[in-house]
């Protein structure tokens, strides 16, 4: 069998199948309830394998190369095994998070083109109500009983193709996926991601100082671009061993670590407050981690984390679209997001595109060091595509400001941020105030114009909150706590309660559901006296 292109995913694990083939690259670990770890590891081989089976079983339903199918669970070890089979037959896989119902999931599974979907059991009932079965539409289901559907078990099981089926997928430009963006503001769009975009993870390692000494661990959504790219792409490429959750758990998180020896991972978002929020332990500190690559960890925050996790921080700003900037541990000021790589230039812009001034909030913005705009196709959505590229920009959507030193600050999503009262509310030191009270083990701040009479662009402060203890939640106690740790105008004018924080499989949450789900005149909203 000719060797594959090392840039194509099916080509790198038959690379590696030659150098490696028996070492154990992935372990997948589930913690139950009791605290029992149910782990499954996965060799090279075994990938190649099992993309094999599986590439010849979607071969079975039709399947030829750029037809596209969704890939519809946690993060199971057979999320992997498609990607490979994907790769091998030149498909394009749809991830999609499990969580999604209804009109969302028929529309990202229609408008995605797919011509098939496996689904693990507990959305296969949603699957099936939203999507429902069509003439020429495949599903294929995982840890199922009793249903019509082809097992991926049974496809597993079964004999490897023979003679191996070659690698139809050879153009690193070609779909290698449709990804959707996160949605955090609105409905998501879908995203054609490349071979060759993925293939970006082989230059990380070097970024970051791993070995294969070294051992990467993630919880993030492998529906979602950095699961994809930053961990489990690192993994594969550079053959460091990595742990993968079946989902994050802000909980077990520092145990499994210790269990398994895992010196790096990836945070983004609202993890690093929720894990923050945590009530604190004695061996907080006592954990085999090293270096934590984080998104938005708050600079409200940022040194006490490091100091009580005993870590080092390495902050980098980017999304699915494009765009990155690291900060270095120790180089950049704490806070910042970082400066671009020599490969790519990064520029604040105003309303008018035009340039601006160190420390002149606008949008954070990106050329490739060329002046060449990045290339991004958004999947029928040529109007998209247009605005995101203006100007031959890709526009982050962003709002942010460089120093005089050129370190990027972000500040907030557009049409997001809070002033009030003539001032921007940080809403990161909001956050760290209330995740440091006991009654609390989860936040998140935002903004709303919920009062009549305020000026154009203001808005109220809004902290939704998950309580400790529902039945005893206190929340006089609450705002007595916030303002004795925040000046008057930060203080929040309402508490939100909620059993959870609405979030994406990026652990994104989702200012727009809390808003929508937003009643001054409800029981579970409190009001500062």
């Amino acid at each position: 069998m000719a060797q594959g292109n090392p840039v194509i995913l099916a080509g790198l694990i038959q690379s590696w199948c030659r150098q490696a083939p028996d070492k154990d690259i992935l372990t997948f670990v589930q913690v139950d309830r009791s605290g029992a770890y149910d782990a499954v590891a996965r060799s090279y081989r075994q990938l190649w394998d099992n993309g094999q089976r599986l590439a010849a079983w979607m071969r079975s339903q039709g399947m030829e190369k750029g037809d596209k199918f969704g890939i519809i669970m946690q993060n199971h070890p057979e999320f992997v095994d498609l990607m490979v089979a994907s790769s091998i037959l030149g498909t394009v896989f749809v991830p999609i998070d499990p969580r999604t119902r209804g009109d969302k999931l028929r529309y990202m599974l229609d408008f995605a083109e797919c011509r098939g979907a496996v689904v693990a059991g507990y959305a296969l009932d949603e699957v099936e109500s939203a999507w429902g079965m069509e003439e020429g539409r495949w599903i294929a289901t995982l840890e199922t009983e009793g249903c019509s559907h082809t097992r991926v078990e049974d496809i597993l099981a079964a004999p490897l193709p023979s003679p191996e089926l070659a690698i139809e997928s050879d153009d690193p430009d070609d779909p290698m996926q449709i990804l959707y963006t996160s949605g955090t503001t609105g409905d998501p769009k879908a995203i054609l991601s490349s071979h060759g975009r993925y293939a970006v993870s082989a230059t990380l390692p070097a970024v970051f100082g791993l070995t294969e000494e070294d051992c990467i661990y993630t919880g993030l959504s492998l529906t979602h671009a950095n699961a994809q790219v930053v961990s489990l792409g690192m993994i594969l490429h550079a053959g460091i061993r990595g742990v993968i959750s079946r989902k994050f758990t802000k909980s077990r998180l520092w145990d499994i670590t210790r269990r398994y020896g895992c010196t790096f991972f990836n945070l983004l978002g609202g993890m690093t407050t929720a894990i923050y929020a945590e009530p604190p332990r004695a061996d907080d500190a006592d954990n085999p981690v090293r270096l934590i690559l984080s998104a938005g960890m708050p600079a409200a925050i940022w040194e006490d984390f490091s100091q009580r996790f005993g870590v080092q921080l390495f902050e980098f700003y980017g999304a699915a679209e494009g765009g990155l900037t690291f900060n270095p541990t120790g180089i950049g000021p704490v806070g910042s997001c970082g400066k671009a790589p020599q490969s790519m230039r990064l520029a604040i812009l105003d309303e008018d595109g035009n340039e601006c001034r160190p420390g002149q909030a606008g949008e954070i913005c990106f050329r490739e060091a060329d002046g060449s705009c990045p290339q991004l196709t958004y999947f029928k959505n040529a109007q998209a595509t247009a605005e995101k590229t203006e100007g031959g920009w890709l526009h982050m959507g962003d709002v942010g400001y460089v120093d005089e030193a050129g370190w990027l600050f972000f500040q907030y999503r557009m049409g997001g941020g809070i002033r009030k009262n003539g001032d921007f509310i940080n809403t990161a030191f909001v956050e760290k105030a209330l995740s440091e009270i006991d009654s609390v083990t989860d936040v998140f701040v935002y903004g709303a114009a919920v009062a009549e009479g305020l000026a154009p662009g203001e808005k109220q402060v809004i902290a939704a909150v998950v309580p400790a203890d529902h039945d005893r939640f206190d929340a006089g106690a609450v705002f007595s706590d916030c303002r004795s740790r925040l000046d008057a105008n930060s203080v929040p004018d309402f508490i939100q309660v909620v059993r959870k924080i609405p979030k994406t499989a990026s652990e994104k949450p989702q200012e727009r559901f809390l808003l929508e789900a937003l009643d001054i005149q409800a029981e579970n909203v409190f009001a500062e006296e």
